[in-house]
């Protein structure tokens, strides 16, 4: 007991003393030891780290996260060192809806079959963007956060001993600038060499700590690879997927836009459903009630000619239509009074309409 209370006044009177030097310092009653320029740039470099690491990590946490709900009850399974639970993305439960909704209409119509093949799509999609999710918390987040919980807090408790040693060297300065005795200078000098030497030390291996840094750069630059690497393939896939989809969904319903026969085009929206303006016939956009009349009597104009090369199959709705094979190159030219959403394409001898959203127009 009698140890415990001496131990406790001890600490209490070095406490004391180093708040006295700190508020002499503040008051410009006492002088510091200044530390050297290249570990004050290593302590700026190591503040810097942390504070964009930190922000990183959290704006990442947005990115993967956009529901601040489930961010928080995610921190709380982390902190309570329990597993997250599962969570179904928002591209499934899309998915899930469609299908559940073509179920319900009849998978055998039209507007039914195409719901199970969208919402199987979205499932698609969802699934990639969990893995995109986990991926990016396995390799990119997860290293950050545990320099800022692990090695973050090891270089501040080193620094804060620093500090402490730096506070109880100047007070041993300025104790034996106080000095008047002989033996009191004798004494203010021997607790000066021992204040010296543990600030030293102490000093030595917060410069190593800091000087980690480095290592944390590299380790996180390697992170950042493969966290670019998981977006690439997530981005990848869900292009893929929605292309894959527009060349299955291939056609509307004859019952939704008047004509089995007319193509949709990848963006979704079909030519010829879309809103005909009243244009003379010779030259007007394809409409179901004239789908017999062609464009072989039309001349090109002389210039404004494109070469065109072809993005996806196209199968000609009738005559009046070209039909197109993927990465084949044409002609295309555009008629006064045509729809936006076509133009006149030429190969060899045939000519006919092409929609523009299979072309990619060139030079």
């Amino acid at each position: 007991m009698d140890f415990s209370v001496k131990k406790l006044a001890s600490g209490a009177g070095v406490f004391f003393t180093r708040a006295v030097q700190f508020t002499e310092e503040k008051l410009g009653q006492a002088e510091k030891t200044e530390l050297d320029a290249h570990f004050e740039n290593l302590l700026s470099r190591a503040d810097s780290t942390k504070n964009w690491t930190e922000k990183i990590l959290r704006q990442t946490e947005v990115l993967l996260q956009p529901n601040p709900s489930a961010r928080i009850e995610e921190f709380l399974y982390e902190k309570l060192d329990r597993k997250i639970p599962s969570r179904i993305t928002n591209g499934e439960l899309l998915g899930q809806y469609m299908v559940d909704a073509a179920s319900e209409f009849g998978p055998g119509t039209s507007y039914g079959s195409t719901l199970i093949k969208v919402g199987e799509a979205q499932r698609r999609l969802g699934a990639a963007d969990r893995d995109f999710i986990q991926s990016s918390m396995i390799n990119f987040l997860t290293p950050l956060r545990n320099f800022l919980e692990g090695d973050w807090k090891t270089i501040l408790r080193e620094r804060r001993l620093l500090e402490n040693r730096r506070l109880d060297l100047d007070a041993s300065k300025t104790r034996l600038k106080k000095a008047k005795a002989a033996e009191a200078k004798a004494s203010a000098e021997q607790e000066l060499r021992v204040a010296q030497t543990e600030f030293d030390r102490q000093a030595e291996v917060t410069r190593l700590l800091l000087e980690g840094i480095s290592s944390t750069h590299i380790n996180h630059l390697r992170c950042l690879h493969e966290f670019v690497e998981a977006q690439a393939t997530y981005y990848a896939q869900c292009y893929q997927y929605t292309v894959d989809l527009q060349k299955l969904l291939g056609r509307f319903p004859g019952a939704f836009v008047g004509d089995t026969n007319a193509q949709a085009p990848p963006g979704g929206v079909s030519p010829s459903a879309a809103t005909i303006p009243v244009v003379p016939a010779a030259v007007g956009p394809c409409n179901p009630s004239t789908s017999s009349m062609t464009f072989t009597e039309v001349s090109p104009p002389s210039t404004g000619t494109r070469k065109a090369r072809v993005l996806y199959d196209y199968d000609a709705a009738d005559s009046s239509e070209l039909e197109l094979l993927a990465d084949e190159l044409i002609t295309v030219y555009s008629l006064p009074g045509m729809d936006s959403d076509w133009l006149m394409g030429e190969k060899g001898n045939k000519k006919g309409k092409v929609p523009v959203t299979y072309l990619e127009l060139l030079n």
